[in-house]
């Protein structure tokens, strides 16, 4: 039997779920808004499957394997614009819809909970364009997905890398229909938290009606700097990282799950087919590329991701590059998040002090706030915004 002594020994992957063949583990919220596996003791046949499939717990050992590298820029404009880097997981997911198959990824639910789900036409991509800094629920989607490959649909699954290999232990076998995409993750934050900062933002904005949420706006400040941007009916809302309070408490290492501080899926060589994930300084990788519209890094793991990619390659304008240069510096690939010292009091206060307290207790509107925020606007209006960032960052107190 399953016993969770440790939080930081589970990602929330659900593939102990998954495997319960009496359905005796269900996934409840905890305290801080992460799903964990809670046993039904009556149901539980001790059969040891759901500590089998625990990817924590069965570690895979990480082999080299010959990779490949790429820099891509999906060649419709449009994708590129809604996609938070290049629109490399556009091209992958819009192969396996024209090959009949179904795609899952991360979407908003009309709420804005973040879930995974799937979709069968090309006309509903844009579900799952963008990033979303919020720990997806993945609800019984590893089984729909066994369901699929059974039945010989081609399956495209995206996640965070956790997600991909709890996937993959659940399903213990290998299906030459199933595609799997990861990112490079920084860590994934508390739904609980996401949910205060909508009732704070839409409380003191007074928002009606939120009709759509962007974490990773390139439409006022570029490609290359992470904002938020909120529109409702009656108004927009946009704040950068050093502005906004979720993005300061993400950015910050408050929010993100007790795993994820000791991630035990920080690697280069993956399980997945391909890891995609930014490249902001594309500029010095390749010049050609560099339009500060986004662009996407490409690291393929397997002959099948190679397949593909040779089958989809004419959607993007691309540049082969060494799998050295594509990794080198990229810190979130192979190290954990340290965790913020004010973490335990952060979920402490989050629980019981009212939401606009809380949100100014820890992310106060301050000089430095304030004085970050009026020169980006006087930069952007004066055109200047992206050749004097890294300036500005320094004068308050950024690397």
């Amino acid at each position: 039997m399953l016993e969770l002594i440790n939080k930081a020994n589970c990602c929330g992957c659900t593939a102990c779920k998954s495997i319960c063949p009496k359905n005796a583990i269900k996934m409840q919220e905890d305290e801080e808004g992460f799903l964990y596996p809670v046993i039904e003791q009556d149901k539980c046949i001790n059969c040891g499957l759901c500590q089998k499939v625990c990817p924590i717990l069965n570690k895979v050992q990480e082999v080299k394997c010959e990779q490949e590298a790429y820099l891509v820029n999906n060649k419709d404009i449009k994708v590129r614009e809604q996609s938070t880097s290049g629109g490399a997981f556009t091209a992958i997911a819009n192969y396996v819809i024209t090959n009949k198959g179904v795609v899952y990824g991360a979407a908003f639910d009309d709420r804005f909970n973040v879930y995974h789900t799937y979709i069968e036409s090309t006309n509903d991509l844009e579900k799952f364009r963008g990033s979303k800094y919020v720990q997806s629920d993945l609800k019984d989607t590893f089984k729909e997905v066994k369901s699929f490959l059974d039945n010989n649909r081609i399956v495209c699954y995206s996640g965070t890398p956790c997600q991909i290999e709890g996937l993959k232990k659940y399903l213990g076998k290998d299906y030459d229909n199933l595609i799997t995409v990861d990112i490079v993750c920084h860590a994934v934050p508390s739904p609980l938290v996401w949910r205060k900062y909508l009732e704070y933002q839409q409380e003191k904005l007074e928002l009606r009606n939120i009709k759509r949420i962007l974490f990773r706006d390139k439409r006022k400040y570029g490609y290359k700097y992470s904002t938020m941007t909120i529109e409702a009916e009656n108004k927009t809302y946009n704040e950068g990282v050093e502005t906004d309070p979720y993005l300061r408490a993400f950015f910050g290492d408050l929010s993100d799950r007790p795993s994820c501080y000791e991630c035990k899926f920080k690697k280069q060589n993956r399980v997945s087919d391909f890891t995609i994930w930014d490249c902001f300084i594309v500029g010095d990788i390749s010049k050609k590329l560099d339009d500060d519209k986004g662009t996407s890094r490409v690291l393929i793991h397997t002959e099948h991701g190679k397949k593909i990619f040779q089958k989809i390659k004419d959607d993007f304008y691309y540049e082969k590059v060494s799998v050295e240069i594509l990794v080198n510096n990229v810190r979130e690939m192979y190290y954990s998040v340290n965790k913020n010292n004010k973490r335990e009091q952060f979920f402490i206060d989050i629980n019981k002090m009212d939401v606009q307290q809380f949100f100014k207790k820890y992310f106060p509107d301050n000089l430095r706030v304030k004085l970050e925020r009026n020169i980006r606007k006087i930069l952007v209006k004066t055109g200047i915004y992206s050749k004097t960032k890294k300036i500005v960052k320094k004068i308050i107190g950024k690397k």
